[in-house]
């Protein structure tokens, strides 16, 4: 398997805006025990082994695992496709982390609920998202072939709202964030009437077990946002 597309430009720079919008949400996550659910080839690993936590990563594709663990040798790795139940053994960590993940999946809410029974704290979730006010989901075709997208070539491109919806259901305490990060792909008007329109939009949310006493998340979901990171 070719993971060229890992490394384009592109892709490097969108991991880059969304690493630095996510340390300047000030969130706890320093020496945590994370679990990050699709993690790929491991280009967001670092952002955790380097604030001391102790990480397991997975990833549905063996080949994106095992370059992972080239990368980073202390990091437990274990071959999970998020659109099926957990496996045997993978435990529960204090923060499960989905950056890039949810919208790969055809089961989406089966991944959810499996994120939200592996999380004893702080769900962190980024994906891509349809626009619209309305709960929907919309399923969409992706290439098999590229290890950066879906498995089984089946994806999915749920509006915020669902997203919202079924996180409400799994977690008590669910937030947006103010800002976004400092990429075209994030959109920060959210009544535009032709956001979604021209490509990729992404959104992130935080789930958690506990409050968040946090100027940067929003318990409501915002029509407009600012940049932020």
């Amino acid at each position: 398997m070719a993971l060229d597309s890992f490394t384009s430009e592109p892709y490097q720079r969108h991991n880059r805006r969304r690493q630095e919008h996510l340390a300047s949400l000030g969130l706890d996550i320093a020496g945590r025990r994370v679990l990050e659910i699709g993690a790929g080839i491991g280009d967001h690993t670092g952002f955790f082994v380097d604030r001391g936590c102790r990480v397991t990563s997975t990833d549905g594709r063996q080949d994106c695992l095992d370059m992972l663990a080239s990368r980073f040798p202390g990091v437990r790795t274990v071959l999970f496709d998020a659109n099926g139940e957990q496996p045997p053994g993978l435990e529960p960590h204090e923060i499960v982390y989905a950056y890039g993940l949810l919208y790969h999946l055809r089961s989406p809410e089966t991944a959810l609920a499996v994120m939200g029974r592996l999380c004893t704290d702080m769900l962190l979730l980024e994906t891509c998202v349809s626009g619209g006010t309305e709960s929907r989901l919309v399923m969409a075709d992706e290439v098999m072939g590229d290890p950066t997208q879906a498995l089984d070539g089946l994806g999915c491109r749920p509006t915020r709202r669902w997203v919202w919806d079924r996180l409400n259901e799994l977690f008590p305490h669910v937030y947006a964030t103010v800002t976004q990060p400092w990429h075209e792909q994030f959109p920060v008007d959210w009544t535009a009437p032709d956001v979604g329109g021209s490509g990729l939009i992404r959104a992130i949310f935080v789930a958690s077990r506990r409050p968040i006493d946090n100027p940067l998340l929003s318990s409501t979901l915002p029509d407009r946002q600012s940049r932020g990171g």
